[in-house]
């Protein structure tokens, strides 16, 4: 089975939410749908699914328009982050609901829904109601309903957000499998860039609606093909900074310059945006003395392992991640360095012009400014 987008777009009045999308999808892969809340990732699935129509151009499965097919025709499943279950229906019954309907026999809904209620770990609440359930519970049961029916095209729509962490790390490595072992497409949407490089496979950046760059997840991650793909692939945000560069000298707008061979050695003159991920952002206390972009921390939030600083330089904040727990008390000085080694650069109408070649290597060679 094929999936083809073809420059589909969705506009209800004035509002345009997908805006001119094409994307393909082939039998047995594993498929991530990246942005922020409101990006458009729903709305998507959605036109995939066939719940909606586009209003402009064609939804292809095995090279046939499949616009004005009914959902009810076709081979798709779907598992929102807000489960839906049949409230007067056991766990076993809710699994096996799809199974019953296509009319499969009593042997064959047995093994299918005794494999997912393994798989899902529900086996001990096969006949509880949903009601009986906790909200993590609930989505393995609609999780579960989804893999029995062994459809084409597997629609997931942030799927693990309501389980606990160690269940949600267990499913991230199992389900690609599973559904890839059916042959199924499977189209995985997230917000969250560290799921989208764990599930691997390939990624498509969305940004208000448009796709702003489709390839391998670990490509897309390390060579980001603009500003918005960086954006939607860095949580805490992109460190951002406008620069421009004139002979030998980069000047940052306020005054302030550093030598241009030290941040900027291989671009012409001209004006830039620099951005840099949270861990290669340089924090030092200001009694340091290197000589980076003076500030004060704002807030710092503690993961357990890691503490994100957020830092206010006036023109904007930044975030430094530090590991282990550290206590950067809020109107603390702090000073953010840059490590030119890990800059990506982007044009001012925001298309990479360089990045890390390889950003994981890139280690503390701050550059001071004046």
């Amino acid at each position: 089975m094929s999936l083809v987008l073809d420059r589909v777009g969705l506009r209800l009045g004035e509002d345009i939410h997908i805006d001119d999308v094409s994307l393909t999808f082939e039998r047995g892969t594993m498929n991530i749908l990246l942005g922020p809340t409101l990006a458009g990732k729903t709305t998507l699935m959605r036109l995939m699914a066939g719940l909606d129509k586009p209003t402009m151009g064609a939804i292809q499965v095995n090279g046939k328009n499949v616009a004005n097919i009914p959902v009810r025709k076709r081979s798709v499943a779907m598992v929102y982050q807000q489960f839906v279950n049949y409230p007067s229906l056991t766990v076993y019954e809710n699994i096996a609901s799809p199974l019953r309907v296509a009319r499969l026999g009593a042997s064959e809904i047995e093994a299918r829904v005794r494999e997912a209620s393994r798989v899902l770990q529900l086996d001990a609440f096969l006949k509880r109601l949903p009601a009986q359930l906790s909200g993590g519970q609930q989505q393995r049961v609609a999780i579960a309903r989804a893999l029995v029916k062994r459809a084409d095209l597997v629609l997931l729509d942030e799927p693990l957000a309501n389980l606990d962490y160690k269940l949600r790390e267990e499913l991230r490595e199992e389900l690609p499998r599973l559904f890839a072992a059916s042959g199924a497409i499977l189209v995985y949407a997230t917000t969250e860039p560290s799921e989208a490089l764990l599930l691997g496979g390939m990624t498509a950046t969305l940004w208000q609606g448009r796709v702003t760059q489709v390839g391998e997840t670990p490509r897309v991650y390390r060579r980001p093909a603009n500003i918005d793909a960086a954006r939607v692939f860095s949580d805490p945000p992109l460190n951002e900074l406008a620069v421009t560069r004139r002979a030998d000298t980069i000047s940052f707008g306020d005054g302030r310059t550093a030598p241009a061979s030290d941040l900027l050695p291989d671009v012409p003159d001209g004006s830039y945006v620099v951005g840099f991920r949270v861990e290669h952002a340089l924090i030092y206390r200001p009694e340091d003395n290197q000589g980076g972009f003076a500030g004060t921390v704002s807030v710092t939030e503690i993961s357990g392992s890691e503490s994100f600083v957020h830092v206010d330089l006036g023109f904007a904040t930044w975030v430094a991640l530090v590991l282990g727990v550290h206590e950067w008390e809020p109107g603390l000085p702090a000073e953010i360095a840059i490590d030119p080694r890990s800059l990506f650069v982007f044009s001012e109408d925001g298309a990479l012009i360089a990045a890390p070649r390889n950003p994981a290597d890139a280690v503390p060679l701050p550059v001071g400014v004046a």
